[in-house]
């Protein structure tokens, strides 16, 4: 069954740090007995343990020296299946409850014992089961406890297996290699996957153990059912809050049983065999690589080179709280694969995870429980934030509900949720209808400009045409005449010349007369056609300043965030300077105002201001 799944606009998720800050990857390592003890006197041993935390391996190049290894337990050929548990995974379980990620997988050669270690059998039982059974276990108990009443507990799991580098399902097997997604809180995700919510052990045990069935097995030399693929066991414990301010907690156990590093000499695989092995090591070969580049800090770490590291990302380097089993085997015909698991154990043993709590406050249910009906037929009517006080009050609350009263919630969580809810419900009607009054009193006023713009060009198209009239009149009088063609250059020119003025001849009786009626008429058509400029540019300081200020806001965002398209809508812009504002605002940042085109090359004053007037009247217009 799929789990529920809350929207962006209905649910925010809040990162809290563990108590941690970063934790280390720990590593333990498990040495498996002789698989026949005829052949140790054979062979010899090429491994022991030193201590719980230590052992030694034999030197390759000089056989009478050794090798040290530290890490966080050792455990010997004849330790149990309990101890191992106990002592390595158990301790990280704890943090599913708080909303924290635990990865727990095991890592080693062909025949070292790592299904063994994870699975087990029914007299003892490996890591998985275990696992599970402790998981239901804390559920239950923290479930009793008078700090746990409002809250309630879900548990889910999911199974794959990665073979050929292809993502199957184990629950619902069909061949279809699933996608890996991650999303913007980069979670790994694999959408299409089947999620079945679990309530008890044998509940899961009815799931799992069919499942485990359809994992890829086969028969090499050197084991007789060999792990052909790795998979990967995902148990979900989502924590719920039942009352304010609805909080959701979700921990994720990975369980991975890693497939076996294989020598292909000594297995002797061949056709699929062969491949799939091949696919099994170049896998395993970019999981060392993803932690050396974690080691050295690398800024790029391979995930995306292996369907494996992928699902690891959040294991190695991510948020997760993750363990390391890695198994070994003592005879020495293994003694170059348990060398190259140790080398690797121990650089995992230094990568660093920084774990953090995933909480989610679902405004969604909030509003649910306001606006429906209780059973017993009271209703959570409203939820009102005084002007005064940043805490909020409940009226008509159901008994049954035993919620307390919001004051004693956090102030900060109650102002962080009315501030979600305000925005999920948009602008209120009285503001609406506000702004309504305001756009419709700006148009208005744009109207009665445009009459008053229309009356003053009358007023210029008639002086110009009286102008016009006036010159003509003029050219009727008798005037002297200008020879077209001067014969002599070094002839005494005449005294009276024609006066040109508007394209026309006015050489008006007397001279003097002509001039000054002349020049008065352009001064009154320059004063005419002045005038109009002034209106028009009038018209934008005679807008209404918050109109004015949000329609030089919009264009500015425009400018900060439109794409190409968007642009070349503006009036004055081009696909030319379209691009150029886009790459003057990667190059230099977000506009800070809009007058800051004038910056851009090819934008001129003139131009920014024709830009200006046309693109903030467009603006209110629409």
């Amino acid at each position: 069954m799929a789990a529920m799944r809350v929207s962006l606009a209905e649910a925010g998720l809040v990162k809290k740090p563990s108590h941690s800050a970063s934790t280390r990857v720990r590593v333990s390592v498990r040495l498996r007995p002789y698989m026949s003890r005829d052949d140790e006197g054979k062979e010899g041993l090429c491994v022991r343990g030193t201590g719980n935390q230590s052992l030694e391996i034999l030197n390759w190049r000089n056989t009478m020296e050794t090798m040290s290894y530290q890490f966080d337990a050792f455990y010997g050929e004849n330790s149990s299946q309990q101890e191992v548990y106990t002592g390595s995974v158990k301790p990280v379980l704890s943090h599913l409850l708080t909303g924290q990620n635990t990865s727990v997988f095991a890592y080693g050669p062909t025949g070292a014992g790592k299904t063994h270690t994870m699975l087990g059998g029914a007299q003892e039982p490996g890591v998985i089961p275990r696992a599970v059974r402790d998981v239901f276990q804390m559920v239950r108990e923290e479930s009793v406890l008078p700090a746990s009443q409002d809250w309630e507990y879900s548990v889910s799991m999911s199974y794959l297996e990665i073979y050929n580098e292809k993502v199957l399902d184990l629950l619902e097997p069909q061949d279809q290699d699933l996608p890996i997604r991650e999303d913007k809180d980069k979670n790994i995700l694999i959408p299409g996957l089947t999620q079945r919510a679990i309530g008890s052990f044998s509940e899961f045990e009815s799931h799992f153990l069919p499942a485990s069935q359809n994992r890829t097995m086969a028969s090499t030399k050197l084991n007789t059912r060999s792990s052909r693929s790795h998979t990967v066991l995902l148990i979900r414990v989502v924590k719920s809050q039942r009352v304010l301010p609805f909080r959701q907690l979700t921990g994720k156990l990975y369980l991975i049983d890693l497939a076996d590093s294989e020598d292909n000499r000594r297995t002797g695989n061949q056709g699929i065999r062969l491949k799939e092995s091949g696919a099994i090591n170049s896998s395993l070969f970019v999981l060392s690589k993803v932690v050396d580049s974690l080691n050295q800090g690398l800024a790029r770490v391979p995930y995306r080179d292996s369907k494996l590291t992928r699902l690891l990302q959040d294991s190695l380097g991510g948020s997760a709280h993750s363990v390391m089993i890695t198994n070994i085997a003592p005879e020495q015909k293994y003694y170059f694969d348990t060398l190259t698991a140790l080398n690797f154990a121990a650089k995992s043993k230094q990568v660093i995870n920084k774990p953090f709590t995933r909480e989610t406050l679902q405004t969604a249910a909030l509003k649910r429980q306001r606006e429906e009906p209780a059973p017993n037929g009271y209703a959570l009517k409203k939820i009102a934030k005084e002007s005064h006080d940043s805490s909020a009050e409940i009226s008509d609350v159901s008994p049954t509900a035993c919620s307390p009263p919001v004051s004693m919630f956090d102030p900060s969580v109650m102002v962080r949720l009315l501030t979600l809810e305000k925005m999920m419900k948009g602008t209120p009607e009285k503001e609406r209808l506000n702004l309504l009054r305001t756009v419709q009193e700006s148009r208005q006023e744009i109207k009665e400009l445009q009459l008053k713009q229309k009356e003053l060009e009358e007023q210029a198209l008639a002086a110009q045409s009286l102008l016009a009239e006036t010159c003509k009149a003029a050219a009727a009088a008798p005037s002297i005449p200008t020879p077209l063609h001067r014969e002599n250059q070094h002839a005494k020119p005449l005294r009276q010349r024609a006066i040109v003025a508007s394209q026309q001849v006015c050489p008006v009786q007397p001279l003097s007369s002509s001039i000054m009626t002349c020049k008065a008429e352009k001064r009154k058509m320059k004063v005419s056609e002045s005038d109009v400029l002034e209106n028009e540019e009038s018209l934008e300081t005679r807008l209404d300043s918050a109109v004015l200020q949000r329609s030089r806001d919009r264009i500015l965002n425009l400018l900060n965030t439109g794409s190409l398209k968007e642009l070349k809508g503006l009036q004055k812009i081009g696909d030319k300077k379209a691009k150029l504002i886009i790459g003057w605002r990667e190059i230099n940042g977000a506009f800070t105002q809009v007058e800051d085109l004038g910056n851009i090359e090819g934008i001129s004053a003139k131009l920014l201001t024709s830009f200006l007037k046309v693109n903030i009247l467009t603006a209110i217009t629409h």
